[in-house]
């Protein structure tokens, strides 16, 4: 799952911070616990959630609440 957030923070050309890293672990294994297994998917989709730093903010809108 740590490389899933790695690949994240590179996608973005975000350098790692302590929140980022917290809340895309915490949804990397939510995403675990929802199924998703593979380095692939789990990165897909945080890459698809979390658009960019602004999205990794404590008080940022959740995808859901987005859509």
């Amino acid at each position: 799952m740590s490389k899933a957030v790695q690949a994240w923070h590179r996608h973005y050309g975000i350098i790692p911070n302590e929140q980022s890293t917290n809340v895309l672990c915490l949804a990397a294994i939510e995403l675990y616990n929802e199924g998703y297994r593979s380095l692939d998917e789990i990165a897909a989709m945080l890459i698809s959630t979390y658009v960019g730093q602004e999205a990794t903010r404590v008080n940022a809108p959740t995808s859901a609440a987005v859509h």
